[in-house]
């Protein structure tokens, strides 16, 4: 996509996350939360993120459409995982197979990089999270291991796929 612009978050951008968010968990499995999310949540998580100094990123068009985000959280609260984080991306459904996906994670990955992190963890539902399996192999995560029924959403038991890459 050639007008596609990555760039930090702003609180301006969080209604919008919250809405590309809340979408997936209405609809999918690739999220296990069943609950929507709301805009005070997800400004606390943004200033969390922030105070962590880890990355949080939004893509736009040059017109300023949001088309998906990428944030980190930290992998755990024990200070010797300091520099390993869990990653988490997602378009908005307008913006799925165009790339933005894969410009946003290379943003990200960039930063985390320059950040001093050393290791990003993706946790990702066993189905109907392909495309988001493919885009985290693509940029050179490895296979790390599985859990199986460890969830359960629309009456389905789910499983999570964890990747990892090392930075």
């Amino acid at each position: 996509m050639s007008d596609l612009r990555v760039r930090p978050v702003t609180d301006a951008d969080l209604p919008a996350i919250c809405d590309i968010y809340n979408h997936y968990v209405r609809s999918s499995t690739v999220t296990f939360d069943e609950v929507e999310s709301t805009l005070a949540e997800w400004e606390g998580k943004a200033t969390r993120i922030a105070d962590a100094g880890i990355p949080f990123l939004v893509a736009e068009t040059q017109g300023g459409d949001l088309l998906g985000y990428a944030l980190g959280t930290p992998w755990s609260a024990k200070s010797a995982y300091r520099s390993t984080i869990e990653n988490s991306i997602y378009l908005a459904p307008t913006a799925a197979g165009r790339g933005v996906g894969w410009a946003l994670l290379a943003v990200f990955l960039d930063r985390c990089r320059d950040a001093g992190l050393r290791q990003v963890i993706a946790v990702i539902a066993d189905r109907g999270a392909e495309a988001s399996i493919a885009l985290h192999r693509k940029a050179g995560f490895i296979d790390a291991g599985r859990l199986t029924e460890v969830g359960e959403k629309f009456g389905d038991r789910l499983g999570v796929h964890f990747l990892q890459k090392t930075l």
